[in-house]
């Protein structure tokens, strides 16, 4: 079992100031796999302090070195690519191959694209002859990430604080803290000052809490469930620090009478893929009438043909849920689509085989009305609710009759159909045709999926202030 009590702080891995051990579970086993410690206040008033003392020479630091900087971190993370993708299988389950493809190169894609955007970024604009506009970091940063994709998170925010010029002060979950420590190792063998970097582990009421209403932290990026970033804002407003916000969604992939014949396929795979625990998943598949029938037999068919197993099992399959707690929630709102609507496939308990470990049945729903319970909440599992629909109207009203607006997917090969749904979809995010997004793209999302964007040069304006300057020539 490892034993990873210590946190970073001031460029040095140091002891808790108060023992306060936390078990890490592996979802696949049930078996303790790790020994953390949550920090306490001391902890955070030492890592905030840090990156405070830090800021100051590291804001004014030339782009040059701080781009040398990440530039060695991308090649450290890729050269210890298979250690991270062992972390973050064994503490949240994600299978290995999944782990290595899509988990662990999300990370070096984000690195990517923030160096590119950066490689043209200005912080300097003239707004007239005589006057400036500079952009200027914000300051402490505290950045507190979800378990679910755990280096896309932690990179998506890390990276562009710290090329802006800002210093930080990460919390990852504490669910799954393993890649988090291991991302402290890398950017420690990268060289970044004392100070820049720091990193402590914690839960939402602790640490997450302290560094919400820290009076020397300038800005809080969070990712998780919408419940928690109410909670955050509520506490940082009595300091009014900027608050950036990646929440949850509830992803509609409208399908219409045109659309490709895989789509219904394509979109069950989606759904399920990462154990369904993918903020921006397509989790209502809402089909024109004419293909319904058709689309529910093969979303029932793919859960019924996916592999679940366990996180070390070679091969493309999915893997438990994270823990006990997401399980037995899981489970309970399967049991209410069970006396909603129409079951199809899967259901209550593990696969079959499967007598240990946070594994949930691939289930889909048919005859799901979008006032049901398991279309309007954030189930988070391998569950997948089927919605007919007749006409454009009707399909537009309900992909936005929900509180969250992150991601939302169209599938027809009328491409004026297609834009214009696009435009009138209430979501931070329309991905069409399958058709993913470019290297920097802008992520986030609009109403309860919070607010803010992560990635390229949208993720680096997130932590600068503007300020204007006049008669900085002469005239």
């Amino acid at each position: 079992m490892l034993e990873k009590r210590d946190f970073y702080i001031n460029g040095a891995w140091v002891a808790p100031a108060k023992a306060h051990d936390y078990a890490v579970i592996d979802p696949s086993t049930e078996e303790q796999c790790a020994v953390i410690s949550l920090g306490d206040q001391a902890d955070t008033d030492a890592a905030v302090g840090a990156a405070r003392a830090a800021f100051d020479s590291w804001s004014q630091t030339p782009r040059e070195e701080r781009v040398a900087l990440i530039k060695k971190l991308a090649e450290i993370y890729d050269a210890r690519s298979e250690e991270m993708a062992q972390a973050m299988s064994m503490e949240m389950g994600a299978p290995i191959e999944l782990s290595r493809t899509q988990q662990v190169g999300a990370g070096s894609w984000h690195i990517g694209g923030f160096l590119k955007a950066f490689e043209t970024f200005s912080f300097e604009k003239d707004f007239t002859a005589t006057e400036k506009t500079l952009l200027e970091p914000i300051g402490v940063c505290a950045l507190i990430t979800p378990w679910n994709w755990p280096m896309n998170q932690i990179i998506l925010k890390a990276i562009p604080a710290i090329a802006t010029g800002c210093t930080v002060v990460l919390k990852p979950s504490e669910v799954a803290p393993l890649s988090g420590l291991l991302f402290a190792e890398f950017m420690h063998e990268a060289g970044f000052p004392a100070g820049v970097f720091n990193m402590l582990n914690g839960d939402g009421p602790g640490v997450g809490s302290q560094l919400s209403v820290h009076p020397e932290v300038d800005m809080v990026s969070f990712t998780g469930s919408t419940r928690a970033g109410i909670a955050i804002s509520k506490a940082a407003a009595d300091t009014l620090k900027r608050v950036s916000l990646e929440l949850g969604g509830k992803g509609a992939n409208i399908i219409f009478a045109d659309a490709d014949p895989k789509a219904a396929k394509q979109g069950a795979i989606r759904c399920f893929r990462n154990s369904g625990q993918s903020c921006n998943a397509p989790t209502r598949m809402l089909v024109h009438s004419s293909r319904y029938a058709e689309a529910v037999e093969m979303a029932a068919d793919v859960a019924k043909n996916t592999h679940v197993g366990p996180a070390s099992e070679e091969g493309k399959h999915i893997g438990p849920v994270v823990s006990e707690v997401q399980f037995n929630k899981i489970q309970g709102l399967i049991e209410k689509g069970m006396s909603e609507a129409r079951l199809v496939a899967g259901g209550l308990g593990r696969p079959d085989g499967l007598n240990r470990g946070y594994y949930v049945k691939p289930t889909v729903f048919a005859d799901v009305t979008n006032d049901m319970t398991i279309a309007q909440e954030e189930i988070f599992g391998p569950v997948l609710s089927i919605i007919p629909f007749e006409t454009e109207e009707e399909a537009v009203a309900i992909a936005n009759d929900t509180p969250y607006g992150l991601t939302n997917y169209v599938q027809t090969q009328d491409d004026d159909l297609r834009r214009r749904v696009a435009r009138r979809l209430r979501s931070g995010m329309v991905e069409t045709n399958g058709v993913g997004f470019a290297q920097g793209s802008p992520f986030g999302g609009y109403k309860q999926s919070g607010n803010g964007r992560e990635g390229g040069v949208f993720g680096l304006e997130e932590f600068l202030e503007v300020k204007a300057v006049s008669g900085w020539a002469a005239g």
